[in-house]
């Protein structure tokens, strides 16, 4: 009974027509009707949920690898970065009196190539991406499907044609996104995002080895200023409040997303003029964040913002102290490392922003300047001691007011103030 039940179905949709007219996003003026190969793609899309992983997964290794097979790691490369991970673990904890590996097991930082890496990172976003998708779909105004195509129009297939196809739009941007952040990342924290609880650290040497060449830096003092300051993150990510902090805000600024119900349509509507001859015809046209994004940030968003940046310029700022204190008493050429390694960050490709954009991270050199500056400003009043309590608890975490005024912060957690005095 089942399979004759499939069997109806199945050549219901070869027809161009659903047997449930609430499930088919066209109701009962499908334009396709008696076309086999839409039903089919109907049926396809139907089912992928709010989001396609599959196509997140199939396009981000594509373009991090460029199609390419990679090798794997040396093991000599291993053992290399091993060392240098159990220096990184004991300089940062010295320096900052924080835990790099809570786990109690020790930092492990493993080199990888482009495809490990961007499949350990888009398992790491999902959550975030799930956030995001859900937004999408729970705020889209529901129609009855006969209402969603005016018989008048005979563009008026386009507006559901576009709401079906949206998780499969979603799930491109998702991979392209994680594909060029693997062209270009060398550890985990180039963006200050969570990962799953662990103490594990990946880099891709690949990517290390290449801006080496371009900068003509020292191969090992390039890894080991990575590692410490892939350490450093992972220290102040690490601590359980501060990380749920993070988490909570980043999550709140995805789930604000509001749909433009005709940003999709407008982005592909000009679709059948497009050179799609190219290599790279798809990840121009499916992989353009525009088409997700757009005009769409909610004032929710916008209100949400200061108290994201507040704490994401606390975390990069206290990063960039810590490496100029550990880094500078370490690396003799730390200074030649360092202002490389800073401009690259403040010099990112437009597709690197888009990720920034999407989860509020906008880092900018202002950003940077900005935790600095707070950072510093603590330490020429309070001390290393003061600068301790920054990570105390999550009372103690600044707001947006006090990063830019640290007399502010002092105050409020009844530090003294030695400059005031």
């Amino acid at each position: 009974m089942a399979r004759a039940d499939r069997t109806r179905r199945s050549a219901a949709y070869d027809a161009g027509v659903s047997d449930d007219a609430g499930n088919d996003p066209f109701g009962s003026n499908n334009p396709f009707q008696g076309m086999p190969i839409f039903g089919d793609l109907a049926k396809m899309f139907q089912n992928q949920g709010a989001m396609s992983w599959d196509a997140a997964r199939q396009f981000a290794l594509s373009i991090a690898t460029g199609g390419e097979a990679e090798p794997n790691v040396d093991p000599l490369e291993r053992i290399k970065i091993e060392q240098l991970a159990r220096v990184a673990e004991l300089q940062i904890a010295n320096a900052t009196g924080l835990d790099p590996a809570p786990g109690g097991q020790g930092v492990t930082i493993t080199p990888v190539n482009r495809t490990t890496w961007t499949q350990h990172t888009l398992e790491a976003y999902r959550p975030l991406f799930e956030i995001l998708a859900a937004s999408l779909s729970e705020n889209e105004q529901a129609q009855p499907a006969d209402q969603l195509v005016d018989p008048a129009d005979p563009m008026g297939f386009m507006a559901p044609l576009m709401k079906m196809i949206g998780p499969m739009m979603l799930g491109l941007t998702a991979g392209s996104m994680v594909g060029h952040l693997a062209q270009r990342c060398f550890g985990q924290y180039d963006l200050p995002i969570p990962r799953p609880a662990g103490d594990q650290i990946l880099l891709i040497v690949a990517n290390l080895d290449e801006f080496g060449r371009e900068w003509s830096l020292p191969p090992d003092d390039l890894r080991l200023w990575v590692c410490l300051h892939e350490v450093a993150h992972h220290a102040v990510i690490g601590i359980p409040h501060v990380r749920a902090r993070l988490e909570q805000l980043l999550g709140q600024y995805l789930a604000g997303f509001e749909p433009d119900p005709g940003r999709l349509e407008q982005e592909l509507s000009g679709f059948e003029s497009m050179d799609l001859t190219g290599p790279d015809a798809l990840q121009n046209m499916m992989g353009n964040p525009e088409v997700i994004l757009g005009a769409i940030q909610s004032p929710a968003q916008r209100a949400l913002l200061p108290q994201l940046e507040a704490l994401v310029c606390a975390i990069v700022g206290y990063v960039d102290v810590v490496m100029d204190e550990v880094g500078g008493s370490m690396l003799t050429g730390y200074d030649q490392l360092t202002e490389a390694l800073r401009r690259r960050r403040v010099e990112a490709a437009s597709s690197d922003r888009f990720v920034e954009q999407l989860f509020g991270l906008e880092l900018g050199p202002a950003s940077y300047d900005r935790g600095s500056a707070f950072i510093e400003g603590i330490v020429s009043r309070a001390g290393k001691d003061g600068l301790a309590r920054l990570w105390a608890s999550e009372k103690d975490l600044p707001t947006p007011a006090e990063v830019d005024a640290p007399g502010l912060w002092l105050a409020r957690i009844d530090l003294p103030d030695d400059l005031s005095s």
